[in-house]
């Protein structure tokens, strides 16, 4: 099993997510169902694996909080871009959550988390797109904004692949303390 943990999205969020998808020749977007906000990816694991994380995940509390998404960007090697986002204002109940699930998951054995954490949705995956290419794309969205939704959960998915493409299938979902 392939895990990861991640914040779902609104329909009407992915709608208008889905609506940037578009105008970089050569990019692998998203599927609309697919648009999340990662938290912690997990990786391969077996069902005991997976049900330990559960459990531990389960533990969690945290406040639930509304999330403004907003601006567009890449990240990128060097001059080549491989992954186009839409990024979020600065949330500390974001960082507070994954924080939360970044002990869960070194608890049960992963490995810590190397790469500092950038609260984004990805929008699609590039092969070798010098990022002076984006430029035109990225400033006729710099404005996106999306937003305050209410977070009130999240989400252990398994990436599964199948013969379209990778699905995220929700294994569990866990619930965030009331609005504050």
């Amino acid at each position: 099993m392939r895990l990861f943990v991640a914040l779902p999205l609104p329909e009407d969020v992915r709608q208008r997510l889905s609506a940037l998808q578009n105008g970089v020749p050569g990019a692998r977007w998203v599927g609309r169902d697919n648009l999340h906000l990662t938290l912690r990816f997990i990786g391969e694991t077996d069902r005991a694996g997976a049900e330990e994380m559960d459990v531990e995940l389960g533990l969690i509390r945290a406040p639930a909080f509304g999330l403004m998404l907003s601006g567009v960007g890449f990240f990128a090697r060097g001059r080549i871009a491989h992954t186009l986002w839409v990024g979020t204002e600065k949330s500390d109940p974001v960082v507070f959550l994954r924080d939360k699930i970044e002990s869960v998951a070194v608890r049960a054995g992963l490995a810590p988390e190397r790469r500092k954490f950038s609260a984004h949705v990805t929008l699609a995956r590039l092969d070798d797109v010098p990022s002076v290419r984006l430029g035109p794309y990225l400033e006729t969205r710099h404005g996106f904004a999306a937003g305050p939704y209410p977070i009130v959960n999240f989400t252990l998915f398994e990436s599964r692949p199948g013969g379209d493409g990778v699905h995220y299938e929700p294994l569990a979902e866990y619930p965030l303390a009331g609005i504050t």
